[in-house]
């Protein structure tokens, strides 16, 4: 039975499963969550108890959440990809993984629900918070990372992770000059043809960018 996805083309989480299909060139069924399929959201919720996503079932099992998504992937559907070696690398991986998920994307997705509020309901404190966390990251990131990606010279999880988180990060809090390390991956993961597919596929969408999307990327 076909896997079957279902994700939105402008998601950051989104993006990052997609990365790890297309690299591997997995065979799936792409069901998009917008108001033109709303069959699809129906079925999301019926697996999703929150209605998150990206989803993926396979063979009647459902799985959501982007990191166990892609081990789930490597475990029953590997390809040519290693996205969690074995060993040390592995387990930066993984670091890195957790830390791109849950200091970069979920700070600046932070930022943007914040704009997505009433304005009686914003809160500036968190915003700025959030902010100054993600700058924080940026320094940090600036010494952790490999030569050509995150760890080493090999695309894996933590890479798929990065994509997505720093392509809208910096969107959001721009990554400084004091970073240039961490500006020139963020540059590289852009021009791989397989994140770029990502990143065009969602290009449309990008007027519901609530902070308005750069006209640079």
């Amino acid at each position: 039975m076909k896997l079957q996805f279902f994700g939105h083309p402008f998601s950051s989480y989104t993006q990052k499963v997609l990365i790890a299909l297309w690299r591997d060139e997995t065979p799936f069924e792409y069901r998009i969550l917008d108001p033109e399929h709303p069959e699809n959201g129906e079925e999301l919720i019926r697996h999703s108890p929150l209605g998150q996503f990206p989803l993926l079932i396979d063979d009647g099992v459902a799985l959501f959440e982007s990191t166990p998504i892609i081990e789930h992937l490597q475990a029953c559907h590997p390809g040519p990809n290693c996205w969690i070696p074995d060993g040390a690398p592995g387990r930066r991986a993984r670091f890195l993984d957790r830390f791109f998920d849950l200091h970069v994307m979920n700070e600046m997705q932070a930022i943007v629900g914040d704009a997505l509020r009433p304005e009686s309901s914003r809160d500036q404190y968190g915003v700025t918070r959030s902010r100054e966390r993600l700058r924080l990251a940026y320094g940090w990131l600036e010494h952790q990372l490999g030569d050509e990606w995150a760890v080493g010279d090999t695309f894996t999880l933590a890479d798929c992770a990065a994509a997505p988180s720093l392509f809208y990060a910096d969107w959001v809090e721009p990554i400084a000059t004091s970073a240039p390390k961490l500006g020139a991956y963020r540059a590289r993961l852009l021009a791989d043809p397989v994140v770029a597919r990502a990143v065009d596929e969602g290009r449309k969408y990008r007027p519901l960018f609530p902070l308005g999307a750069p006209e640079r990327d």
